[in-house]
């Protein structure tokens, strides 16, 4: 039988968890809470409205395509100011165009948002008639419909790849949840979307939208849910603090609007004015409670050392030598 391999004697105790000189031992985010975390809400509604716009110009809509339509097109006007705001040079998003980098999701997200926004301006336009002038008005209303088709095509992207972006950083709340989060993202799109269409337009054209709007809501809140139940530690700073309440609130509205809806909004105006606004609300709470919640998991620093030193024992128990 071949000897065991000495265990290692602590001659100090474990280190505490703390800083080093005052400094953190990761860095957080630099990002602008407002900037950033509006940007994912409003790039996720481009995305869901266009894609409801697609659906509702396809089966004959005309209310609903262009309240979705111009929806898309609004919210990715803020989601774009908002993401140069935070860039603090606008050049700096023409220069990610100079190069195409798919290791790199901050340069397919780029690439991704120039894809998905000369369809939407397109069909936007297309809403507007005071805005194109007379000679190419044919032209627009002729490249309407596949305009719209094809925003609606990259608008799945437009709605997951800041999860990616998000995951890809060393954030430890963020990087573990990276098989959920574009689940989560895609959820919140869809029914935040779905929200401000059923808001927006009559109710005899939104029974497919109140069936996203459930679809949208369950998916989210599996995704979430998932989160908290497999992340462990690293799950915390999505159920405590200010990302916690926000994370809270965003189930009990996502719930409520998406009953509502599907029970009352083909009665009632009211009820589905009230249903898009929660899931609306929902929406913006989720993208700001993830938000913070990587902010949070960054600046503890018991979230980056504890998964570290039990990935450590893993690998020390898996590597021990056993019994021959």
């Amino acid at each position: 039988m071949s000897p065991r391999r000495r265990a290692e004697q602590l001659m100090v105790p474990k280190a505490e968890f703390s800083s080093y000189y005052g400094r953190p031992i990761l860095k957080k985010p630099v990002w602008a809470e407002r900037d950033i975390a509006g940007y994912l809400f409003t790039g996720g509604i481009a995305a869901g409205s266009a894609l409801i716009g697609a659906g509702a110009d396809l089966t004959g809509r005309p209310a609903l395509r262009r309240a979705t339509r111009l929806s898309s097109l609004a919210a990715l006007g803020v989601s774009g100011a908002a993401l140069v705001h935070d860039l603090g040079v606008p050049a700096r998003f023409h220069h990610m165009l100079r190069v195409a980098k798919p290791t790199s999701p901050m340069s397919v997200g780029t690439w991704i948002l120039t894809a998905f926004g000369l369809p939407t301006g397109l069909a936007g336009a297309a809403e507007l008639p005071g805005v194109v002038p007379p000679f190419l008005r044919g032209v627009v209303d002729a490249l309407s419909r596949p305009a719209g088709i094809a925003s609606a095509l990259v608008a799945p992207g437009v709605a997951t790849y800041t999860a990616v972006l998000l995951a890809d950083t060393a954030v430890p709340s963020w990087h573990e949840a990276w098989p959920e989060l574009p689940f989560v993202f895609a959820g919140s799109a869809l029914s935040g979307s779905a929200g401000l269409a059923l808001m927006l337009a009559p109710a005899a054209e939104t029974g497919p939208v109140r069936r996203l709007a459930v679809l949208g809501s369950g998916l989210e809140l599996v995704a979430s849910q998932r989160i908290e139940h497999r992340l462990g530690l690293l799950a915390e700073p999505y159920k405590e603090g200010k990302a916690g309440k926000k994370m809270r609130l965003a189930k009990t509205l996502t719930l409520a609007g998406a009953a509502t809806g599907a029970l009352l909004g083909r009665r009632s105006r009211v009820a589905a004015v009230a249903s898009g606004a929660a899931l609306l609300t929902a929406s913006a709470l989720t993208r700001f409670a993830v938000f913070e919640a990587g902010v949070a998991s960054a600046e503890d620093p018991k979230y980056v050392v504890v998964p570290q030193r039990e990935r450590l024992e893993q690998r020390q128990r898996r590597t021990s030598v056993t019994p021959s």
